[in-house]
């Protein structure tokens, strides 16, 4: 599948945005930092970039779930990777690449608080309301966009495109 020739984001577009958002979760943490959990592997350059950004000594760890095949989620979330970080009574920001129907961020949300987490908040690069299954809304949101099948600066079409430093859409 190609992709489109323009950037739907381009770099510059996107550092100055993690900007942005570092700022507001400097001021929403302003008490004590929370625990960083990177959902891997469509959010890793996001989640670096963004914790760097942020600019206060937090933890760092990584989750990883699976609910989509080729371009369509399959309904169903597989916890493939859990945080090796104690989550009791840790205020969690989950940073995710892009929420769409909202599943995976819902499952990975229900299973912090199982753990016994104080708080879970999302930080989404990318927010895809059109497509919402699930009624969860990201706390912290770099752009919203269209129902667009997106890669690029870590999300990824069959483990393809991650490395584009822009975000771009692929055409069907």
């Amino acid at each position: 599948m190609p992709l489109q020739p323009e950037p739907l984001f381009t770099a510059q577009t996107i550092h100055k945005r993690i900007q942005e958002l570092a700022h507001e979760i400097r001021a929403a943490y302003s008490d004590a930092p929370p625990l960083c959990l990177i959902t891997l592997k469509g959010a890793l350059h996001f989640g670096s970039d963004l914790t760097r950004a942020m600019a206060f000594s937090s933890e760092t760890d990584f989750i990883c779930a699976r609910s989509y095949a080729d371009t369509d989620s399959t309904g169903e979330v597989r916890l493939l990777y859990t945080p090796t970080a104690v989550l009791r009574a840790r205020q969690v920001l989950l940073i995710e690449d892009i929420l769409d129907t909202g599943r995976t961020a819902s499952a990975l949300i229900a299973w912090l608080e199982a753990q016994g987490a104080a708080s879970c908040r999302i930080a989404a690069l990318l927010d895809k309301p059109s497509r919402r299954e699930v009624d969860i809304t990201p706390d912290f949101t770099g752009f919203t966009i269209d129902d667009h099948f997106v890669v690029g600066y870590g999300m990824d079409y069959n483990e393809r495109y991650r490395e584009l430093p822009d975000i771009r859409i692929l055409e069907p």
